[in-house]
């Protein structure tokens, strides 16, 4: 935990992942990290010497393959901004270095701290993008130890004006919800949301409507493809930008980079990842990314006996193009 980078390297721009709790107090009922861990049993994690150390450009072996300024994605299994922060403040620590360093970062949150003091004026200090998860008031009851989505629409128009943008989190996005998103627009628009970004719920059992999608259960492309182009058909009347994070369905969005934030100065992500790649970013690897010893990243996801040792002889630019084959 702390900054690492692991399987979503195949998948995401922004795979570089910074955590400063394990588990989470906001309890959401439907929260993939379950599948992982006792999200109830929250633990800081003091990681601010390790951001020191990345921001600085000191790469470790899982992130070598990097040698820009990539922004920090923050928040992937934990929320930094949940009700355990005002106790240990990992956060704050954290985020105070980040201030100081002016590094890009993506922070995910559905936290009332965000929009509160000392962070919302550290936050203004930033170079952040910050992505607030909301889907519907329908969710509400599944998210009990997190505002109402409500709530949120009010926490993001306290944000918004104090950094770059903020990007509504429409995940887990059910099919049921489609009606409240849409009515919902108009007021994300008016708290200065600048765009949304979209992925259907999974499921670890199957759920009427759903249908076999590796380890998991989830909604049909063509489903998730009827809906989310007509909630990117409300988004464009309203001025607000669309992404979707499904990553079979990622050309749907305004841009490969579903986080919301490529087009922004100074935000490059990866583009050079399976999925970008398939939807037609048409990048190519970095001469950093074809130095041997650059693929240790990829261990996470080969787990088969005396795969290490393998990938510690090769590069980023060679496991990418093998892991693409499963994608093709």
């Amino acid at each position: 935990m702390g900054v690492n980078c692991g399987s979503q390297v195949v998948l995401c721009e922004y795979p570089i992942r910074l955590d400063t709790y394990e588990g989470c107090s906001h309890d959401c009922r439907y929260c993939f990290a379950r599948n992982k861990r006792d999200i109830a049993a929250v633990k800081p994690l003091h990681c601010v010497e390790q951001v020191k150390r990345f921001v600085s450009g000191k790469r470790t072996l899982e992130t070598n393959w990097c040698d820009w300024d990539i922004p920090l994605h923050w928040g992937g299994l934990s929320d930094p901004f949940q009700p355990e922060e005002e106790r240990h403040r990992c956060t704050l620590e954290v985020l105070k270095v980040l201030s100081e360093t002016q590094y890009p970062f993506i922070v995910s949150t559905k936290g009332r701290l965000v929009a509160e003091e000392p962070y919302l004026s550290l936050l203004s200090r930033c170079n952040a993008v910050v992505q607030i998860s909301m889907t519907s008031p329908l969710l509400d009851k599944l998210e009990k130890g997190a505002p109402t989505f409500k709530e949120r629409i009010e926490i993001a128009s306290k944000v918004s004006p104090n950094v770059k943008r903020v990007i509504a989190r429409v995940q887990p996005y059910l099919p049921q919800c489609k009606q409240t998103l849409i009515k919902a627009l108009p007021d994300m628009k008016k708290a200065g949301i600048h765009g949304i970004t979209i992925e259907g719920m999974k499921f670890k059992k199957k759920k009427p409507g759903t249908v076999r999608l590796g380890g998991d259960w989830a909604y049909p492309d063509d489903t998730l493809k009827r809906d989310y182009l007509e909630i990117r058909s409300h988004c464009r009347e309203l001025g607000l930008a669309f992404w979707c994070a499904e990553n079979r369905l990622r050309s749907l969005g305004d841009s490969t980079a579903c986080c919301g934030c490529g087009d922004i100065p100074g935000f490059e992500g990866n583009p050079f990842n399976c999925v970008s790649v398939k939807n037609g970013s048409g990048a190519v690897a970095t001469g950093k990314m074809r130095d041997k010893g650059t693929a240790n990243c990829f261990s996470s996801i080969s787990q088969s006996a005396g795969i290490y040792d393998l990938i510690k002889q090769k590069s980023f630019y060679e496991m990418m193009k093998d892991s693409a084959k499963m994608f093709s």
